[in-house]
């Protein structure tokens, strides 16, 4: 049995043990080495946040008991997608597919912040009140139903190979927790890390309060993609510990840290103009690439004066 053989076999029992392997890791991690102070606890966060993992997994299951591996293999099966059709080495079919498939996460992710009405699926996620390795999986199920058949059409363009898919999945999962934790990184050792993947600080920034901010760092593994499009901002402008994490109009705990409430997220409240946040602007474009390049330089990242909007004030519950 060859190693794409027994990945394909074993798909499955490498997912989960990925799965629960780094997630035990990061939530050790935050607890021995914090990056921030909680601003809601533990205790009040996490059943939902793993509640929806739970039943995100369930619906899945159900609505597509074909997962991206037997995508995979039916494309092959069939001579569908770019890699069936052009003759290139195994190992190079793998690698390009699962940079491909980074790359095209990136844009979906870009996409959802662009388009109203997939804001409002995609704000569940952004509505999570702190940031820690659960915030990594906390997502509405019909944005998981979208974001599958996603990944299965581009799979079957790319003729991606089963072994690329079962990489990609893990990795994407584990990356995923790794930069949604709250890990404390040195800066130094960050510095060197973001020039290839998304580390916690660089992604952090992605779910601050702030429209500029938030709008900013869409890359899931492959930092890359944030600094050759633009999208890419060092720091928050308030500093990893003065930010505000969430959506300004969503700050009761009741309805953010719950599952019905979270469920309930993308029909309640205003439909933002998320369009606008991705159009140029003096604070996009050379002012936000400098000001990027000017945070790398600094051995940390400073902090500024705390926005004094009352609508961006940290819930009042201790972490724990």
């Amino acid at each position: 049995m060859s190693a794409a053989e027994f990945v394909a076999a074993h798909e499955p029992a490498i997912r989960l043990g990925a799965f629960f392997s780094v997630f035990a890791v990061m939530a050790l991690w935050e607890i021995l080495a914090p990056r921030r102070t909680l601003a809601v606890s533990k205790a009040r966060r996490w059943p939902a946040n793993l509640g929806i993992v739970i039943l995100n997994s369930v619906l899945m299951r159900l609505l597509f008991p074909v997962a991206a591996v037997g995508i995979a293999a039916f494309a092959a099966a069939q001579g569908w997608g770019v890699f069936n059709y052009v003759s290139a080495p195994y190992w190079l079919a793998v690698l390009a597919s699962v940079v491909a498939l980074d790359f095209i996460i990136y844009l979906q992710h870009v996409v959802f912040h662009a388009v109203p009405a997939l804001w409002r699926l995609h704000r569940m996620h952004h509505a999570d009140l702190d940031f820690d390795v659960t915030t990594s999986a906390r997502f509405h199920p019909i944005e998981i139903a979208l974001s599958m058949l996603i990944k299965f059409a581009a799979i079957i363009v790319l003729g991606a190979p089963v072994l690329a898919v079962v990489v990609f999945e893990v990795l994407l999962n584990a990356a995923a927790m790794f930069n949604h934790s709250n890990a404390r990184i040195p800066v130094a050792i960050d510095r060197w890390l973001r020039w290839l993947i998304v580390t916690p600080d660089m992604h952090r920034v992605h779910h601050s309060v702030e429209r500029r901010e938030t709008d900013s760092n869409f890359g899931f593994n492959l930092s890359w993609w944030d600094r050759l499009l633009g999208t890419y901002r060092a720091a928050p402008a308030a500093g990893h510990e003065g930010m505000v994490i969430g959506i300004p109009e969503f700050r009761d705990p009741a309805q953010c840290a719950t599952l019905t409430g979270m469920l309930a997220l993308p029909f309640n409240g205003p439909l933002r103009d998320a369009a606008a946040g991705l159009t140029p602007n003096h604070d996009r474009g050379l002012a936000l690439s400098n000001n990027s390049k000017a945070a790398d330089r600094q051995s940390g990242f400073p902090a500024q004066q705390q926005t004094s909007d009352p609508h961006l004030r940290q819930p009042t519950e201790a972490s724990s």
